[in-house]
């Protein structure tokens, strides 16, 4: 099982590498979906990512003050190359490696697609991802707390329904939409829920 993950990370970082070596250093500094991060920030955010070990983690939280958003600043700011060049050598190197913070492994491939998505979006370039990685990062954020930076708060009383996957996820008003575009938007991202239908798109609107 764990392999299987590792394998779908693995496809993830090498797809995000070869998109990223055709930008230019304008495109780099485009703003993410992440709010207040270029798209050079998060790619820096996915180094330090797979870069983090269990016990690292734990160091920089308590460095942190248990500031999850702290810690993610601190770490784009140690993996953040002089140029976008050395960033993108820095995520080749790392994009190996199978390590991770003390969460569920799960939470590796939400990392790569959703933040995949942070830059891939703004610079109007499209994937095709697994659908086996796209429902599993679905199923682990709608059932993450809030706090550990899922989405189970918000989706309370919704019915997640992906169009592209014979599956629903909770009980409740039903949203419809893929399953990349439900990940999205149960993770806060603007933009995706125009891109959903049914009654269930208003809750989420309202718990945005």
């Amino acid at each position: 099982m764990n392999e299987d993950v590792w394998a779908l990370v693995h496809a993830e970082r090498a797809a995000l590498i070869e998109d990223l070596a055709h930008l230019d250093d304008k495109q780099w500094e485009q703003p993410s979906l992440c709010d207040g991060w270029t798209v050079h920030d998060v790619a820096a955010h996915l180094v330090n990512t797979a870069r983090t070990t269990r016990l690292g983690f734990v160091g920089g939280m308590i460095r942190a003050r248990f500031d999850f958003d702290r810690q993610n600043a601190r770490g784009v700011e140690r993996e953040r190359g002089s140029s976008p060049k050395e960033t993108l050598e820095r995520l080749r190197q790392a994009a190996s490696r199978k390590t991770g913070p003390p969460a569920p492994l799960d939470t590796r491939i939400v990392e790569e697609v959703i933040h995949g998505e942070d830059i891939r979006r703004p610079l109007g370039i499209g994937r095709s991802y697994p659908i086996a990685a796209v429902v599993r990062s679905l199923r682990l954020q709608a059932r993450t707390s809030a706090s550990m930076g899922g989405a189970k708060e918000r989706v309370a009383g919704i019915q997640l329904a992906p169009t592209d996957a014979d599956l629903t996820i909770g009980e409740g008003s039903q949203a419809r939409g893929t399953a990349i575009c439900l990940l999205l938007a149960i993770s806060g991202r603007p933009g995706v829920l125009e891109e959903l239908d049914g009654p269930g798109v208003a809750a989420l609107r309202t718990s945005a």
